[in-house]
Order: structure tokens, then C-alpha cells, then sequence
């Protein structure tokens, strides 16, 4: 087929940015993009993340509505109207084959814009449960890709699902084991469970793992702690220094390129984002979930659901949470390589690793119609 002109937009949260970016990485290794633009906001995490990227990026001013009736929302309206215009203007400039939103508030204007023009649009459904935005847009879009079977519930038009996956999957998948553990003052071939709460790190998660560190530390396994960045000062304060000093235990504030350091876990301790799970699937990673229950619609426990009910993950809620419930979860699992393998297989099956492929079929059979 001949090349794509591609219009993307997601933002607001790496969960609806790392998707897009890793649908634009597989469409350049194919060699289908003939030109890429990635429309957001200029405050968003995305204007970092895609400027960084090297990708054009395009920004409109939008914002979302307030759950409660008020005046600010009629700045909201005013805001969307005004983002449509810009929208369509981007459209007419640019000339995409298609339009591809990931959700965020920032992607309804474009897509929105991009059905009226008559351009074939998709959005791509990352959670369990749908947000805000792309159930909006699901009365518009010609496709509507979903990365979890139990999110056909959240639509109405059923004619337009197809179950694609999350593209950070295939993105992940072929990374192999590596040495990187050393670089972290453990060794590389010992069992090693990662306990980490997202990049902003998660104080539950923290604190439990602080009081559990006795036990950790005594264990015929490895625990690679990550605080992230905003807890590091606090977690090491409270942490006895031989703990800290301990061949068993490293505590970090955040790594760097994380998807590269997976294939060296065997256990993986943290919240059920969209994009965690996908990438945990893809390479068959047992997984100890702890939801977060300040997301919208709790659509994290939804996500762990999906993964706990067959088995692939264990799960404790964030009220269950207790140093005690964490180490007997964990030491369970790692204690036994006929669990860690049982676990392993059926996370395999449900992860998706051709997720992006998937996505793109989708977007080459609106494109050739």
C-alpha cells in the first residue's frame, strides 16, 4: 500500500501518550508513514514526551468538563468549539489519510473535527473501562480498537469494536534479558521481584514495602524497590541503613527506560495501569497487583481483574494492603518456580505482542477502502 499521512492525539497521562508513540514507532519500522503529526496540548506531559520524540507536534486548548454543573463549564464548551476550528484548520494543512486518538481530552477536538471532513478516524481504548472522551467520540469514529475483551461492554456500537491490544506489547516483546540488574548493585542471576508504584511512585505501596524490609532482606530472592522520584528522600530516611546496605535489597527513585530491565524479573509488584499490563502479558511476567483507588470509575481494578481471574496475577486491594499481605503474596509466588511458570503461561495467553500490527491493519483497511 502506498504510505500514510497520519494524524495521532492522545494526552493528559502516559497511558494514552506511550500507545500513540509506539503505534508512530512500528508504523516508521515498516516503512508506512509518509508523514506523522502529533496533535496535543502544550501543558500536557505529551508536549515533553513527543518533542523529545523528534515528532511535528501541533497543540489546541482544551480542557474537561467539571462533573458538577458550573460556569466554568461554558468556558469548556467555548474552548472545544474553539478547538474544533483549529482542528480543522491542522486537518487542511496537513491532510492526513486518517485520524488516530488514544484518548484525553485533547483528542476529541481533532478526531471530532476529522469526522466531520470525512477523513476515516479510529480511537483506541486502553482500559477496561472506557473514559470519558472515547465514549464521546464512539458515536463518531469509524473503528473503535480495544486492548481488553471486557471493554466491548463499554460501547454501544458493537459493529465498530475489534480487539487489538495495547501497541506498547509488540514494542516490548522482543527485548531479551539483559545484564542491567548490576547496574543496580544486584546480581543478574538471581530471582528478583521489582515493587514499584508508577512513575510517581504510590506512598501505600511504600510504606508496606518499608516494613516489610526485614523479611525481604532475609529472602533466597532479590527485591529491586522503586519509590519513585518524589518519595526517594523519605523511603531512605526510613529505611534502616543495613537494609539499605544489604546484597539483597536496591532501592531507586525511577529507572530509566523500565520495558528494558522486564525480561529480568520474575516477580513484579505495583498498580494495573493499561500500559503496565500490556507490557507485563506481552512478555509472560507474573505480576502481584495493587489498584489504585483514585482513579477515575476504579477502572484499575478492572484492568487487574482482567488479569487476576485467570490466574496471571494475584491481586490486593489497596484496604487489604498490610507488610505482612505483601511479603506472604510475594514470598509465595517467589518460592516456587512451578507457580512463577503456571503464572508466566497464562499471562502469555492473554498479552497481546502483535498489538501495534493489529492497530495498523486496522488503520491500512480504512485507508484502502
Amino acid at each position: 500500500m502506498t504510505k500514510m499521512r497520519i494524524i495521532v492525539s492522545g494526552g493528559g497521562t502516559g497511558g494514552h501518550i506511550y500507545p500513540a508513540m509506539a503505534l508512530i514507532k512500528r508504523l516508521k519500522e515498516r516503512d508506512m508513514i509518509e508523514d506523522v503529526l502529533y496533535v496535543g496540548t502544550e501543558k500536557g506531559l505529551e508536549s515533553k514526551i513527543v518533542k523529545n520524540a523528534g515528532i511535528d507536534f501541533k497543540t489546541i486548548e482544551i480542557r474537561g468538563f467539571k462533573r458538577k454543573l458550573t460556569l466554568e463549564n461554558v468556558k469548556v464548551v467555548e474552548l472545544f468549539l474553539s478547538s474544533i476550528r483549529k482542528s480543522k484548520k491542522i486537518i487542511k494543512e496537513f491532510k492526513p489519510d486518517i485520524v488516530v486518538g488514544t484518548g484525553g481530552y485533547v483528542s476529541s477536538a481533532i478526531v471530532y473535527a476529522a469526522h466531520t471532513m470525512h477523513i476515516p478516524t479510529v480511537i483506541h481504548e486502553q482500559n477496561t473501562i472506557a473514559g470519558v472522551t472515547n465514549k464521546f467520540l464512539a458515536h463518531f469514529v469509524d473503528k473503535i480498537a480495544i486492548a481488553f475483551p471486557d471493554a466491548v461492554d463499554q460501547f454501544s456500537e458493537k459493529k465498530k469494536l475489534v480487539f487489538a491490544g495495547n501497541p506498547r506489547a509488540q514494542e516490548v516483546v522482543n527485548i531479551q534479558k539483559n545484564d542491567r540488574l548490576k547496574e543496580f548493585n544486584l546480581a543478574a542471576d538471581k530471582p528478583t521481584v521489582m515493587i514499584f508504584g508508577g512513575s510517581r511512585g504510590a506512598k501505600p505501596i511504600n510504606l508496606a514495602t518499608i516494613a516489610a524490609m526485614d523479611k525481604f532482606a532475609a529472602a533466597d530472592y532479590q527485591v529491586l524497590f522503586v519509590t519513585g522520584r518524589v518519595h526517594y528522600d523519605n523511603v531512605v530516611e526510613k529505611i534502616d541503613s543495613k537494609y539499605l546496605m544489604s546484597a539483597n535489597i536496591s532501592v531507586l527513585p525511577y529507572i530509566d527506560n523500565m520495558p528494558e530491565i522486564l525480561p529480568d524479573i520474575n516477580l513484579i509488584v505495583g498498580r494495573s495501569g493499561a500500559t503496565s499490563i500490556a507490557e507485563i502479558t506481552a512478555l509472560g511476567i507474573p505480576a502481584i497487583f495493587i489498584p489504585s483507588p483514585y482513579v477515575t470509575h476504579d477502572h484499575q481494578m478492572k484492568n487487574a481483574l482482567s488479569v487476576s481471574n485467570v490466574g496471571a496475577a494475584k491481586l490486593i486491594p489497596e484496604s487489604d494492603l498490610t507488610p505482612d499481605s505483601l511479603f506472604q503474596e510475594v514470598n509465595e509466588i517467589m518460592s516456587s518456580e512451578s507457580i512463577q511458570k503456571e503464572m508466566s503461561d497464562k499471562s502469555k495467553k492473554i498479552g497481546v505482542p502483535d498489538a501495534a500490527d493489529r492497530l495498523i491493519k486496522i488503520l491500512t483497511g480504512l485507508v484502502n477502502k
